[in-house]
């Protein structure tokens, strides 16, 4: 702490994130010291690139490429960890625990797969680790489930989790283009990157889903065990048949919590995928780059969160808030104040995932067939031998010369495992000529 008692402040990645934390920290220097009651001060700044213009005033910043220096300084109370990934970032926010630093940190992929080590190597050494951007970019949808929300028995979390995702099926809806052509222009807009799956297939989502439940439920989990699937099999009759039916399509995450009826057993039913939800709810009216998390409590009832989802600003919002939370408890000479994933850590406890055949609700199913005679029967006779009701069946345009063309129903509530087991059988026949969709649907929000 300096004379002045300021709280040092030391940053490791200056990429975009980081040049947002920098230019908060000078902007909003004078508010942050009325709310602390002191000033936070970032003394030092190291990146690999050490050449490249940010457009910020370093003044009074030592900033080089020397990470294992910054974090063995003794003047650095705080370090920031920017630089994302798994193996490096590990190593730096693991050795700034050991050098006895408080650590804030946007990588959510870090913690959604070694969280556990992370805090229980920061509860031995009795510092924090704090990670708000890591999910829902400036939302602050952790503390409040941490601390706002803390009274509740969480019932269940939805979650709009990856604003490239969300932008992509945005545009594919409004605009009736395929995914080649959306994903093209994400990526020419900034908003994917050149290697999008982490962002398309779902894994991004469930990085932040895994940490989402952890707090929610109090849960040990990584994200390798959440089911994942991403966007790449939607196609344009998709989205005009969900709004024909009075429903739009996104990229949820879903966490929900089951008791047994008479007992304290607790399952929970955790998932990331595509999801046909109510036009007229509050999730469905999130578009573009935007993120949501929808959360019900059994005391406080439905609760929503909504904000940007990424972005050097309202990323760098959350990282500076945590700078400030931690801050104080150093000031006031108390580190730990709140368990990080808001259940203390001896605690968390692995609890039973329900598997996917064990889900229970009505489906949407674009079936891909020839325009022939009887095979219509075919396909809806498989379904009612798996015990799968029809409410909405329709065929989009007529094939010639056995042509293919989309039949797209709408099921009543059924096991998943029977919806599977009638897919499968269905894929097998003769004149369906490419596999089956499947795309959940989700009532209540």
């Amino acid at each position: 702490m300096g004379s002045d008692g300021a709280v040092k402040v030391g940053l490791i990645g200056f990429g975009t994130i980081g040049t947002g934390v920098v230019k908060l920290l000078q902007r909003n220097a004078q508010v942050i010291a009325q709310r602390l009651g002191f000033p936070l001060r970032l003394v030092r700044i190291a990146d690999v690139d050490t050449a490249r213009d940010r457009r910020v005033d370093l003044s009074g910043i030592r900033f080089d490429a020397d990470a294992w220096g910054l974090i063995r300084d003794p003047e650095v109370e705080i370090v920031i960890e920017l630089v994302g990934g798994y193996d490096v970032a590990k190593r730096f926010v693991l050795e700034s625990i050991g050098a006895g630093k408080h650590v804030v940190t946007a990588n959510k992929a870090l913690l959604a797969l070694h969280g556990a080590e992370v805090f229980a190597a920061a509860s031995q050494r009795g510092v924090d680790v704090a990670f708000e951007a890591s999910v829902g970019g400036g939302i602050p949808i952790l503390r409040s489930i941490r601390e706002g929300l803390a009274a509740n028995r969480i019932e269940r979390l939805y979650g709009i989790l990856n604003g490239t995702t969300n932008y992509m099926l945005s545009e594919m809806e409004e605009t009736g283009e395929p995914f080649e052509v959306v994903l093209k222009r994400a990526q020419e807009l900034g908003y994917a990157e050149a290697d999008p799956s982490v962002d398309v297939d779902g894994v991004d989502a469930a990085h932040k889903l895994a940490l989402l439940t952890a707090m929610a439920f109090g849960a040990e989990i990584t994200f390798k065990e959440i089911p994942t699937e991403g966007i790449r099999g939607l196609e344009p009759v998709d989205f005009e048949t969900a709004r024909e039916f009075g429903y739009r399509v996104k990229l949820l995450g879903i966490a929900k919590s089951h008791r047994v009826e008479g007992g304290e057993e607790e399952r929970l039913e955790v998932r990331v995928h595509p999801t046909m939800i109510p036009a007229t709810s509050l999730l469905a009216s999130v578009d573009g780059a935007m993120n949501a998390v929808a959360v019900h409590g059994d005391a406080v009832g439905p609760t929503f969160y909504y904000g940007a989802g990424a972005g050097e600003m309202p990323t760098a919002s959350a990282v500076v808030a945590d700078l400030m939370e931690i801050a104080r408890e150093i000031r006031h000479g108390r580190a730990g104040r709140v368990a990080p994933l808001s259940t203390m850590p001896d605690h968390l406890e692995r609890k039973p995932l329900l598997a996917r055949g064990q889900l229970v609700g009505r489906v949407f199913l674009r079936f891909t067939a020839v325009d022939e005679p009887g095979v219509l029967s075919h396909i809806t006779g498989a379904l009612a031998e798996n015990g799968i009701g029809i409410e909405s069946l329709v065929q989009k345009g007529r094939g010639h010369s056995r042509e293919s063309v989309p039949i797209l129903v709408l099921t009543h509530r059924a096991p998943e495992a029977a919806v599977v087991d009638a897919i499968e059988s269905i894929d097998r026949l003769p004149d369906v000529t490419a596999p089956t969709l499947l795309v959940r649907i989700e009532e209540d929000l």
